[in-house]
């Protein structure tokens, strides 16, 4: 499994430790991801997302999933929560 946000697409970004010497060597800085449920208020429907601390902060301020999911960019979001984001469309389409 690879270690980007399903949500926003933020992934491991490297840089430098650096040592009270001033040497620097590289290292990696991964996401804060955790695997959460999430319930879709307009499908009746739980899904298993691994996202991002910031985007859980962010998904809770845009009032849930489906809004969080209305505004988001498709070019950012994951071939599952894209497929998650058609069917609320359509649900939300066909209401």
């Amino acid at each position: 499994m690879s270690r980007v946000c399903e949500l926003t697409g933020k992934g491991p970004m490297t840089g430098n430790t650096v040592s009270h010497a001033n040497n620097k060597s590289r290292r990696r800085f991964l996401p804060n991801l955790n695997e959460v449920t999430m319930i879709s208020d307009v499908l009746g429907q739980s899904f298993k997302l691994r996202v991002t601390a910031a985007a859980l902060r962010s998904v809770d301020h845009r009032g849930g999933l489906d809004a969080y999911l209305a505004k988001a960019k498709d070019d950012e979001l994951s071939a599952a929560a894209l497929k998650i984001k058609k069917d609320i469309a359509k649900a939300q389409a066909a209401a």
